[in-house]
C-alpha cells in the first residue's frame, strides 16, 4: 500500500517537493496560526463544558490541520457542510469565535453565521452531511457557479449508508463536490480496524468511479495540496473527488466520553510526536526563522482572543423558551403559533 501524500515528516522534515504556497513563509505562520487558535479555542470550550457553562463538545484536538488545510483552500464560492470537529476551518472561513461558543451553548443563535452566509451549521447526525453535500452540489451545477460542496466526517462515517449512497450519487452526476474523511481511527469507542476490511478508506471511492485519495491528515500542507487539486477539478467540470486525511484522535469523543475505558494510554502517546502543530513548528523553526518570541506571541494572541470571545459569550442573555420553536420558521404554523404564545406567557 503507497503511503499517505506528505511533505513535511513527524518531526517537520520536507519529505518531498513542496507545493509553491508551502513555500512562502507568511502563509505558512498563518497556517500555524489558525491551528494554535482552534486548539485555543479546544480548551477554552471544554473549561467551560466541564464547568456547566457550555453543552456536550466534541474536541479536534490532534487534527486541526485537516479543516484549516481544507478551508484554506476553498473560496467564498464554496460551501462548506462541516461535521462537529471542523472549529477551524469554520473559523477560517469567517465564522466568529463567539458563534461557535453560543453554538456549543446550545443557542441557535450560534448557526447564523455572520460570515460565511451560505455555509451549513454544524452536523452532529453521523454522515447526514454527505447526502445534504450533494444535494448542495447539485444545485450549484445547475446553477452554472463556480462553488464546490465540501463535507468532511469521520471514519466512521463511512460505515453508514448516507455516504455511500452520496458518494455514488455524486459519482454518477458529476457533481462538484468534495467528501473529506478524517480518519482519526475511532467512531467512538470502535476502531478503524474492527469497522472495515478496506485498505485505505480513499478505496470506498472506487466502487463509485470517484477518485480517491490517502494524505497525512496531520500534515497541513499535504492536507491543502490534496484539497487544492481536487478543488480546482470539480471547477473544471472534471467531477468530484474522496480525500481520507489519516491522523489520530488525541482526545475522547466527546466531553460525554471517557477514552480510557477502551483505549491504553501507551497507544495513545506515540501519537502526541506526530501532531500537527508540533510538526508545522518544527518546519517554520528551520526555514523561516520562527522563534521563541514569535511563539509566545502567537499563543498569547490567540488565547486572548479566545478568553475574549469566552466572555462576551457568557454576558449575552440567554434566549427565551419560545426560540426553540420560532427560529425553525420564518412565519409558524398555526398551532405551533399558540404554542409560542404559551411559552412566552409561561
Amino acid at each position: 500500500m503507497p503511503e499517505p501524500l506528505a511533505f513535511l515528516d513527524a518531526a517537520g522534515r520536507v519529505v518531498g517537493d513542496l507545493p509553491d504556497f508551502a513555500r512562502d513563509g507568511d502563509t505558512l505562520r498563518a497556517l500555524y496560526t489558525a491551528m494554535v487558535r482552534a486548539r485555543a479555542f479546544d480548551t477554552k470550550a471544554i473549561a467551560l463544558q466541564r464547568t456547566g457553562r457550555l453543552g456536550t463538545y466534541a474536541s479536534s484536538l490532534g487534527q486541526e490541520a485537516i479543516s484549516i488545510g481544507l478551508a484554506s483552500a476553498m473560496t467564498e464560492d464554496d460551501v462548506f457542510l462541516p461535521s462537529f470537529r471542523e472549529h477551524g476551518g469554520q473559523l477560517w472561513r469567517g465564522v466568529t469565535l463567539e458563534e461557535l461558543f453560543l453554538y456549543w451553548g446550545g443557542d441557535e443563535r450560534g448557526n447564523d453565521f455572520a460570515g460565511p452566509r451560505q455555509d451549513f451549521p454544524v452536523c452532529i447526525p453521523v454522515a447526514s452531511q454527505f447526502p445534504h453535500a450533494a444535494g448542495v452540489a447539485l444545485a450549484l451545477q445547475r446553477k452554472g457557479t463556480p462553488g464546490v460542496a465540501v463535507t468532511v466526517g469521520g471514519d466512521g462515517a463511512t460505515s453508514k449508508g448516507d455516504f455511500y449512497e452520496a458518494l455514488n450519487v455524486i459519482g454518477a452526476w458529476m457533481l462538484p463536490a468534495v467528501f473529506v474523511i478524517n480518519n482519526n481511527q475511532w467512531a467512538i469507542s470502535m476502531p478503524r480496524t474492527e469497522q472495515t476490511h478496506a485498505e485505505t478508506l480513499a478505496d470506498k471511492a472506487i466502487a463509485a468511479g470517484v477518485p480517491g485519495e490517502q494524505v497525512d491528515g496531520n500534515d497541513v500542507v499535504a492536507v491543502r495540496a490534496a484539497a487544492e487539486r481536487a478543488l480546482a477539478r470539480a471547477r473544471a467540470g472534471e467531477g468530484p473527488a474522496l480525500i481520507e486525511c489519516v491522523s489520530y484522535r488525541l482526545g475522547d469523543h466527546t466531553t460525554a466520553d471517557d477514552a480510557s475505558r477502551y483505549r491504553d494510554e501507551a497507544e495513545v502517546s506515540p501519537h502526541w510526536k506526530a501532531e500537527p502543530l508540533i510538526r508545522l513548528r518544527n518546519h517554520l523553526v528551520v526555514a523561516h526563522g520562527w522563534g521563541k518570541r514569535d511563539e509566545e506571541t502567537v499563543l498569547r494572541s490567540c488565547d486572548a482572543e479566545v478568553d475574549a470571545a469566552a466572555e462576551a459569550y457568557l454576558a449575552i442573555a440567554p434566549e427565551p423558551p419560545r426560540a426553540m420553536i420560532t427560529h425553525l420558521f420564518a412565519t409558524l404554523p398555526a398551532d405551533l403559533a399558540a404554542l409560542a404564545e404559551d411559552l412566552a406567557d409561561g
